[in-house]
C-alpha cells in the first residue's frame, strides 16, 4: 500500500501520514480486528474531510499556509480516535 520512500522529505515533517496509517488499518483488519481498523479508516476520512489538519498535497493550493505538517496531521488524526 505505501509505494516509495520519499528520501527528499525525510525529517523535513512535510509527508502525508495516511499510507502509513492506512497500511495499519489493513494490518489490523488481517489480524481479525475489523473494529479497530474501521475506527482508524473513519478517523482519517474524517480528518480528510475536514481539510483543516492536512498536508499540502491534499489542499486545493499547494502553497496553502494553512498546511500542516505530518506530525500534526497525525495527532489530529490520533484525537479523532
Amino acid at each position: 500500500p505505501v509505494h516509495g520512500s520519499a528520501p527528499s522529505l525525510a525529517g523535513k515533517d512535510l509527508a502525508n501520514p495516511t499510507a502509513a496509517i492506512l497500511t495499519a488499518a489493513l494490518m489490523l483488519r488481517y489480524l481479525g480486528e475489523y473494529e479497530c481498523a474501521l475506527r482508524i479508516e473513519h478517523a482519517v476520512s474524517e480528518v480528510i474531510a475536514e481539510g483543516r489538519h492536512v498536508t499540502a498535497d491534499l489542499k486545493p493550493d499547494l502553497d496553502d499556509p494553512t498546511a500542516v505538517g505530518t506530525k500534526a496531521m497525525t495527532e489530529a488524526i490520533i484525537a479523532r480516535l
